[in-house]
């Protein structure tokens, strides 16, 4: 999911605050077929930058109370339809909690790698109607040079993320209709849209935070405007959220979010 740039970011993950589990089948001992990289913090992260700066000093695990899966990874092409990280993270929760039994949160930050596509055919479909009218308001009053230009423009300009006036004016539409394309878009057998979303949420988790610009990469820019979710798994509430969510296409979301969706 976030490639390994080299043998220090490597290592970086490899520290001590930091745990990888990787799932083997027996016919194939030495190569695994699905990993994911585990970081030890305090409070759920809410950007990739931080957990994967080479230059951060290594944390505490003691100090530690949240497990962040930041990272899954398919090793197999040929694999790539079957489900096998279910597997992994619930193995790796249970591994977690016996080693670090201080650790109460285990959550992901995660991408959200359809939404732009998504956002993108809306635009073209409802036009200036997807956007509220309090953010057609807060976009009018951008510079003159940018006034009066479309949502699908203004995501198009280079480095929009880093404009002081730009960024935070798009913050609330985007996060708003973020939150609409994961809760409530749903794939034509009723289920979450999202690839990433429809995995987590089968697997028990629900969905928490969203975070802006957490992932200022090329690939997360183009993918979600940058930005990234917390999908939280509650031990007490994996086995309902996964009947409810498999069962009868529920989605399991913080008030947060619900919120945000409906707004």
């Amino acid at each position: 999911m976030h490639e390994i740039r080299s043998w220090t970011d490597l290592k970086n993950r490899l520290e001590a605050d930091r745990r990888c589990f990787g799932y083997f089948h027996p016919r194939m001992p030495e190569e695994p077929l699905i990993f994911v990289e585990v970081a030890l913090v305090r409070g759920m992260s809410d950007d990739v930058q931080s957990l994967l700066d080479e230059s951060a000093p290594v944390g505490d695990p003691i100090a530690a109370d949240t497990a962040i899966f930041y990272s899954i990874s398919n090793c197999q092409r040929g694999l790539a339809g079957i489900s096998l990280g279910d597997f992994l993270i619930k193995r790796v929760v249970d591994n977690l909690a016996a080693e670090l039994p201080h650790v109460r949160t285990y959550a992901t930050l995660s991408p959200i790698p359809g939404f732009r596509t998504w956002l993108d055919q809306r635009i073209v479909e409802e036009g200036s109607d997807l956007l509220t009218a309090n953010e057609q308001k807060a976009l009018q009053q951008l510079p003159s040079e940018l006034a009066g230009l479309g949502l699908g423009i203004l995501l198009g300009r280079p480095r929009w993320y880093a404009d002081e006036k730009l960024a935070p004016a798009l913050r609330v539409p985007l996060l708003r209709l973020c939150a609409r394309y994961l809760s409530l878009e749903k794939s034509a057998k009723g289920r979450a849209l999202d690839p990433v979303a429809h995995f987590h949420l089968t697997n028990g988790a629900r969905m928490e935070r969203l975070n802006w610009l957490a992932d200022l990469s090329p690939k997360g820019i183009q993918q979600s405007a940058g930005i990234m979710i917390n999908y939280l798994y509650r031990l007490a509430e994996i086995e309902d959220n996964h009947e409810a969510y498999t069962g009868e296409g529920r989605i399991a979301a913080s008030l947060a979010i619900s919120r945000l969706a409906k707004g």
